[in-house]
């Protein structure tokens, strides 16, 4: 029986679903029955036309034509092309962006390629709450060269690290743990001021909300597409490099894929002047039509209306969580300018809290040491799927659930 307390939520939230723009949107996914699903920000749903296109892919241009499908279906240039489709979801122009690889190797090619534009400079510069595969990346660039240093911001300024020994600034637009959005305009105007290159990480922002990437003069950027973006499990990430760039810039992953002319096949590597010379090796081209088919969606729709919806499911999922489990901490900012399309919230059982919503059919996700991140897609989610969260979360916390043993073991992916 439904929760009388919560007759008024549900009821707003029939209202608001009525009067949503996109509310028909979510008809091109596959969504599984019975399941809120609030992780968009870690794997985003699947797109119905995805099997199709994968399908056509397999069935004709893989079992029938098999290798002349590199020219007659262009598979190679898939990157450049799908990236053009791409740009103006993040404010870029046609051939300023690359769809390859993943985003740990993309984080990598672009330090490089920003160390390759200051090359009298040592520094680089990065977040200490930073996702952890860009600080990594990090680290394995400093291995691979002498004299470099990182400086880590620690609930700082990240202003006062940046000098005139600084080459290179990589940031996150949006915190994975809280959803904290990052003032790109600011910190890209100071960093530029003071010489330097800035690398943005756009996985927890693009598919979201605007990202104006030319407007703000960024000089280098790099993201996933299999969350916001609904490309699937594993699929591309992409490297945006500003045109003004890309005649001087190197990135060290020098394969064939990024050579001027790869099928001349000559033993030096002579790399591309377009964004191409991003490129590294052969690219998973099933992968990549999957991902087509959720590019595909935006094609239709506004930003402006995405953002909008995010930032009004957000907000309701914070204020009905605040009314009815107030033992919950939040995390992200309150105001919703300021945080991304997830919230998260601290709790002192928040892994077993996470799996026993699971267990009840809505699909969020744990971060240590204690956090429970939502991530809202406004594609597919719905004002209704907010309340009957909530509606489940207070009834696991009132009825202490989550103490059952089967909630306590980690799993490896969590």
């Amino acid at each position: 029986m439904q929760n009388p307390d919560f007759t008024a939520a549900h009821a707003a939230s029939k209202t608001l679903d009525a009067n949503d723009p996109l509310r028909d949107v979510a008809a091109q996914f596959t969504l599984p029955k019975g399941q809120i699903y609030l992780d968009g920000n870690s794997l985003g749903c699947m797109p119905k036309a995805a099997l199709a296109a994968v399908g056509e892919t397999m069935q004709n241009e893989w079992a029938q034509d098999l290798i002349t499908s590199w020219n007659k279906a262009k598979w190679f240039d898939l990157p450049t092309a799908y990236g053009d489709i791409l740009a103006p979801l993040i404010g870029a122009d046609a051939g300023e962006v690359v769809i390859s690889d993943t985003t740990s190797l993309n984080i990598y090619k672009a330090i490089f390629a920003g160390l390759s534009l200051r090359p009298d400079r040592h520094v680089i510069v990065a977040e200490a709450s930073s996702f952890p595969t860009d600080l990594y990346m990090v680290e394995g660039v400093l291995a691979s060269r002498t004299g470099l240093e990182m400086r880590l911001e620690q609930d700082g300024n990240i202003l006062d690290l940046i000098d005139k020994d600084t080459a290179v600034v990589l940031l996150n637009h949006v915190d994975y743990r809280s959803g904290k959005i990052c003032d790109v305009g600011k910190i890209t105007r100071y960093a530029q001021q003071m010489g330097a290159v800035v690398i943005w990480d756009l996985c927890h922002s693009a598919g979201n909300m605007p990202i104006d990437l030319n407007k703000n003069n960024v000089d280098l950027a790099v993201g996933c597409t299999y969350k916001y973006l609904n490309g699937g499990p594993g699929s591309p990430a992409f490297n945006f490099a500003a045109k003004r760039h890309l005649t001087s810039i190197k990135q060290p992953l020098s394969g064939w894929w990024g050579h001027a002319q790869p099928f001349e096949f000559t033993t030096e590597f002579n790399a591309d002047h377009s964004i191409r010379k991003f490129l590294c090796g052969t690219q998973p081209i099933l992968s990549f039509r999957a991902m087509k088919a959720g590019l595909d969606i935006f094609s239709t729709l506004s930003i402006t209306d995405i953002r909008a919806k995010s930032m009004a499911l957000t907000s309701q999922f914070i204020t009905l969580l605040a009314e009815f489990c107030p033992e919950l901490e939040l995390l992200s900012p309150r105001d919703a300018e300021k945080r991304g399309s997830q919230v998260s919230f601290a709790f002192h059982a928040a892994y077993p809290v996470v799996q026993a919503l699971i267990e009840r059919g809505v699909i969020g996700d744990f971060r240590m040491p204690n956090v429970m991140r939502f991530g809202f897609s406004p594609l597919y989610n719905s004002h209704a799927d907010v309340a009957s969260a909530v509606e489940i979360m207070h009834d696991i916390l009132r009825n202490e659930t989550w103490h059952a043993a089967r909630f306590q073991t980690r799993a490896a992916v969590t």
